[in-house]
């Protein structure tokens, strides 16, 4: 049973690690808007999926690791991810009677509610032009949340048979 906890633990580091080099990997700078939040997305599954193990200290420590790499102020990240984890666990109960487009919905909102603090904390930090751009790396990945659900429910499914 513990070997079985623990290989569930190490995957979930894996996909959250595999999302943190999606989210810093090098686009073109005309094509940087349109990359989804991949962090976001996989924070919010795992939240969502096993919010027993994953929580607001996840999304402390990844959001941390990703103000180390993209050279932000530290925290910025660290709580921009925090909140976004805290938010999935008020919305939790709800989340999971909901179908796959209203999961959608309510992913588009979380994320757009973080990148709208992302922003903001941007703005004090120093001079940066705010438009509503920044909300289209969270319609996307509203757009891919279907998609991912189902591809990791079928996973669950294919290594519970095996």
């Amino acid at each position: 049973m513990a070997a079985v906890a623990r290989l569930s633990l190490l995957w979930v580091w894996l996909t959250l690690l595999l999302a943190l080099c999606l989210r810093v990997m090098p686009m073109a700078d005309g094509w940087q808007v349109w990359r989804p939040d991949w962090l976001g997305l996989m924070l919010l599954y795992w939240c969502m999926k096993q919010p027993e193990r994953v929580g607001v200290f996840h999304g402390f420590i990844l959001g941390l690791l990703l103000d180390l790499i993209e050279g932000a102020p530290l925290g910025q990240n660290a709580l921009s991810l925090s909140l976004l984890a805290f938010l999935s666990a008020l919305v939790y109960p709800r989340f999971r009677t909901y179908s796959l487009i209203q999961q959608a919905v309510l992913i588009f909102v979380l994320l757009g509610l973080v990148q709208l603090v992302n922003q903001w904390l941007r703005t004090l930090f120093g001079p940066f032009s705010m438009h509503l751009s920044f909300l289209l790396p969270s319609l996307i990945s509203a757009a891919l949340w279907p998609w991912l659900a189902t591809l990791f429910k079928a996973l669950g499914r294919r290594s519970a048979n095996e």
